[in-house]
């Protein structure tokens, strides 16, 4: 089966359950979005009902057009909407895909959901659809998504400078993250154990 159809699933544990988005999504994601301390590293900003309105649009014409794999995120405990995370740059002739575009209300960071969600990810790249590289890129001023990424047990591979363009004018030096397959076995126990420590997490 090709990556098309197996990457949208549901995934879930006690934590956290990731479906794909859907219109229907609309008012429970925009009653977590509306803070723009969320977007601060984001490659667009959301402090408007337009920007938001603009944002999920966009949101979902990438997974219409197969270019993401949008996962909707609730958290178990609450039953709350919680954020969002997504499958892009799907290279399956490479077997290599980006896990990004992850953002979390301002009450679901620090709780765990970050690093479910991410675990859930992994474990269907990696066991399901046969991905040799899970690779993660983020704003390299981001320290709190880069102490995120590390306490996933990403490896950081190196920065590209200029990377591209940022809300208010600045250009992003993106630093890349990776897990590879034949890494997997031994991260897959380190993150089962559950997160290292209470506090921010990455978005």
């Amino acid at each position: 089966m090709s990556w098309g159809s197996v990457a949208p699933a549901v995934l879930e544990n006690d934590r956290v359950r990731l479906r794909p988005l859907t219109a229907e999504d609309r008012e429970s994601v925009r009653a977590i979005a509306m803070d723009p301390v969320i977007w601060r590293y984001f490659v667009s900003m959301i402090e408007t009902e337009e920007d938001f309105e603009t944002f999920f649009a966009a949101t979902l014409a990438d997974q219409e057009a197969g270019r993401r794999v949008v996962f909707h995120i609730t958290d178990r405990t609450t039953g709350r909407t919680a954020g969002s995370m997504s499958f892009g740059n799907l290279a399956e002739a490479d077997q290599r895909v980006e896990i990004g575009w992850s953002w979390l209300g301002v009450d679901f960071q620090g709780t765990g959901v970050n690093h479910w969600s991410k675990y859930l990810l992994l474990e269907h790249a990696f066991e399901r659809m046969g991905a040799e590289r899970v690779e993660f890129k983020t704003d390299v001023l981001n320290r709190q998504a880069r102490r995120g990424l590390r306490n996933i047990e990403a490896t950081e591979e190196g920065v590209l400078r200029s990377f591209n363009p940022m809300p208010g004018g600045r250009r992003r030096d993106a630093v890349y993250y990776s897990i590879l397959a034949w890494e997997w076995p031994d991260v897959k126990k380190k993150l089962a154990a559950g997160p290292r420590r209470k506090r921010p997490e990455a978005v």
